[in-house]
């Protein structure tokens, strides 16, 4: 698996996609002679192409913006080795600028403790440049189809080569081995007008296989191999309207690819690592998305099911419940492949999912019930409705969107109890998701808040005491503010798992306030914040989240509030065509007039999946958010983010599998 981001590649993941191990892999034009020195990523245009709508191949086009060369890099990896390709193009108006390879390794999510060293290989003239890093067990040889010289291996930002080439035009400081620390390789490639850059891993005991045979089959051999398995699968794939096809194609392939291959049913968040993940990416922790929550991965496999794949979708229940359920019947915030939790809290909307997807998979054997969902509703009856952590994990207490996802749980499992012979328990989980139906309003909607006519849905109350204005501290650096001045679109989760119709006075109510507090038009449509005075998002100037290490920021537009939005207007579209089809009376004999003509909501719902396409970057992929203002901050971290615009991605995870 690899990733691309501003005009390079970022992240490659092996063996699993739980493991990152690259940090950064550009190349570096120089003119000897000026001892200019200018980076693909800091230095060019950036340009990203999808060359088929039926692949996950990629091009990269980077343009100097002095005007003097251009790099056009097309991506694929290897069907049939643990390697990804990269095919070069080197154009320059100056015949005498030479092309380096810079590679900052991050060998088994993190770069500390690598060891770099050159390996001569059966090529004419080439080497491996090999990056090690034995504890964690993983190695990388990165060589090329053109001839290398000027091997050098340093440290990340002392000596790693740069500071060379600026003051001599060349790497004349030649370093064969480089141990134990954050370390960069460096290479001339002394025929660079067109070759192939390989980069293969492997073990430090198992190297990577067939190196030599990678090295000489030509790079559209493997790509026609690779994007052969991708036009196979998008065959498979429904026809939506074609102006949607090739984002529709993307997406249920970025699903796909982000399924473990090793531990099947397992889809990470995200393949990224969020705005870098710190100063440098190679902190040794494993930060970023490439982790599972069962929460996500409920999104992923219902999103599988409206593709028809139930195969998937039943990959990733298996997976959630004999791999990541716990012996009392919950399931971990997030885990490792092997279920191992990462992050340590509890949130009871992701101990509730995987029971509503047994339920829509029909999974009602007695194995799966005694062992799996009995054991999960048996535990939110014991501990809901209040909830240790929502689902923007970040705060305990009662949550419109957790107890929807309790409620229904818990109703699927008196289903599937019930088909078991358990009527004790059925009866049991059915009491107590009435009881929480009718106390929801109760314990998380205020009637004396400051937006519209004060009686609306509360993102979430610590006590259950929506009209009290205690006070709640929000994460990031937010501050203190009253419950009910701090509001989001939670609620809606009771009208998609059918808590609520969709014409709820209070739903109605709630939206209204949504829509006056935490949506904002942008040039792509509207977006939506998670809530007001959300910190986990870029400061205004554009630092990145957590640019001081004190985890603060500003919360941007999140694009799957458009797409859950749609969700609710289509719940709204489906409400009018029922009572069209079962109009009640009045008491004097006449009928009712309908809401809002259907095709109205048909018509909002396509809109918000235009605005999210519009979200989409352009490689097709998705943003988990979006800025939020008219203002370009002048001072953006351009190690990150070199230009935030308008209703366009942020450095967050991009694609978010969510929001795919």
């Amino acid at each position: 698996w690899f990733t691309l981001a501003q005009g390079v590649m970022t992240e490659v993941y092996y063996p699993d996609v739980t493991t990152a191990n690259v940090h950064l892999l550009q190349f570096v034009v120089v003119n000897p002679k000026t001892k200019k020195v200018e980076t693909e990523q800091d230095d060019a245009i950036h340009q990203v192409k999808v060359p088929r709508p039926d692949s996950l191949t990629f091009q990269q086009i980077n343009i100097a913006k002095s005007g003097e060369w251009k790099t056009t890099k097309t991506y694929v990896s290897d069907p049939h080795a643990d390697a990804v390709l990269i095919d070069v193009y080197f154009e320059s108006k100056n015949k005498n600028l030479n092309l380096y390879v810079y590679y900052d390794p991050s060998l088994g999510n993190s770069g500390l403790g690598d060891v770099t060293y050159f390996t001569t290989i059966n090529h004419p003239d080439s080497v491996f440049l090999t990056a090690e890093d034995r504890k964690e067990n993983v190695l990388s040889n990165l060589f090329f189809s053109s001839p290398t010289s000027e091997m050098y291996s340093g440290f990340f930002g002392e000596n790693d080569g740069i500071t060379q080439l600026k003051k001599f035009g060349t790497l004349q400081l030649l370093a064969s081995r480089t141990l134990n620390d954050n370390i960069v390789q460096m290479a001339k490639i002394d025929d660079p007008e067109h070759f192939t850059t390989v980069i293969a891993f492997g073990n430090s005991i198992q190297k990577p296989v067939d190196d030599r045979n990678l090295i000489s089959r030509k790079f559209k051999v493997t790509q026609t191999k690779y994007e052969r398995g991708w036009a196979d699968y998008v065959k498979t794939l429904p026809k939506v309207d074609p102006k949607y096809q090739a984002q529709f194609n993307m997406a249920a392939m970025q699903l796909k690819a982000n399924e473990d291959k090793t531990h099947p049913g397992a889809n990470v968040a995200s393949l990224t690592i969020p705005w870098g993940g710190g100063a440098n990416a190679n902190e040794n922790n494993v930060g970023g998305y490439h982790l599972v929550w069962s929460r996500d991965l409920y999104q992923v496999a219902t999103a599988y099911m409206a593709l028809g794949d139930m195969a998937a979708a039943n990959r990733a229940l298996d997976f959630v419940f004999n791999v990541q359920q716990k012996p009392d019947g919950s399931f971990p915030q997030n885990s490792f492949l092997d279920g191992k939790p990462f992050w340590g809290s509890l949130q009871l909307d992701e101990v509730a999912f995987p029971l509503i997807l047994a339920y829509q998979l029909g999974r009602n054997d007695k194995a799966t019930y005694e062992d799996h969902v009995k054991k999960a509703a048996d535990f939110i009856v014991r501990n809901g409705p209040k909830t240790p952590q929502e689902r923007w994990e970040e705060e305990s207490g009662y949550s419109p969107s957790t107890i929807a996802a309790e409620i229904a749980g818990l109703v699927c499992a008196a289903d599937i109890a019930q088909k078991n012979g358990d009527e004790a328990s059925a009866t049991k989980y059915l009491a107590t998701a009435d009881d929480w139906q009718a106390n929801i309003a109760k314990w998380t909607a205020t009637t004396t808040g400051k937006y519209g006519d004060g009686n609306y849905y509360l993102r979430i109350t610590q006590n259950g005491n929506p009209d009290k204005g205690e006070k709640i501290e929000l994460n990031n650096g937010a501050g203190f503010f009253d419950e009910r001045d701090i509001v989001d679109a939670g609620f809606l989760e009771l009208v998609r798992l059918g808590i609520k119709p969709a014409d709820d006075p209070l739903i109605a109510k709630s939206v209204k306030v949504i829509d006056q507090v935490i949506k904002v038009d942008t040039p792509n449509g509207a977006g939506f914040y998670r809530y007001n005075h959300d910190g986990y998002g870029e400061m205004d100037d554009g630092r990145r989240w957590n640019w001081d290490g004190k985890y603060t920021g500003k919360g941007r537009l999140w694009v799957l509030l458009s797409g859950e939005r749609g969700q609710y207007e289509l719940a709204l579209h489906k409400d009018y065509l029922y009572k069209i089809n079962h109009p009640k009376p009045k008491p004097d004999g006449s009928y009712y007039p309908p809401i809002k003509p259907s095709i109205e909501y048909l018509r909002m719902a396509r809109k918000r999946l235009m605005n999210m396409a519009a979200f989409a970057n352009e490689g097709l992929m998705i943003p988990e958010q979006v800025w939020d203002k008219k203002e370009v901050p002048p001072n953006a971290d351009k190690q990150f983010i070199p230009e935030l615009k308008f209703g366009e991605g942020t450095g967050s995870a991009t694609p978010l599998t969510w929001s795919m």
